[in-house]
């Protein structure tokens, strides 16, 4: 899913965050982004989505994510929610999700970017490509039953 980027990221602020976040937001398409959080043992994986795409994903994604069974149930177990205070990374803010997971990334007070599951960025990207290929415009459609009836039948060709 478009571009892999590993990040080591240190505690309170770190340049590599902020470069990261600016880069997803320039390119405009999802990227893939390896955390190693100071403290940490397991690395963190996430897929940064700019806020227009993710909004054009849930838009023609015609179901949310299905959470149960979704994932190692153990992990649901073992890991509690963290408190939701913002972690700030130079222009960007952090604002992790208490329920989903998810985690919204704003800049001077917009969000610009969610960093989602990776399994959901796919499921979601998936999802909506799918549907959006099955579904044509007004317009489109009278165009195109227009264009069907001036075809002549299998009978008379």
């Amino acid at each position: 899913m478009g571009i892999e980027i590993d990040v080591v990221v240190g505690y309170p602020i770190n340049d590599e965050v902020e470069r990261v976040l600016g880069l997803a937001e320039a390119v405009g398409e999802p990227v893939t982004v390896t955390f190693l959080w100071e403290g940490r043992e397991e690395a963190e994986r996430a897929v940064l989505v700019p806020a227009a795409t993710l909004a054009l994903w849930e838009h023609w994604a015609p179901t949310t994510y299905p959470r149960a069974g979704a994932g190692n149930e153990d992990r649901a177990v073992e890991e509690a929610p963290e408190l939701a205070h913002p972690a700030e990374f130079g222009a960007f803010t952090l604002f992790r999700r208490r329920v989903g997971g998810r985690t919204a990334v704003a800049r001077e007070g917009v969000v610009v970017a969610e960093l989602l599951d990776p399994d959901e960025a796919h499921w979601l990207q998936e999802k909506a490509r799918n549907v959006r290929q099955g579904f044509m415009d007004p317009k489109q459609k009278a165009a195109f039953e227009e264009f069907l009836a001036r075809q002549a039948s299998l009978g008379e060709q």
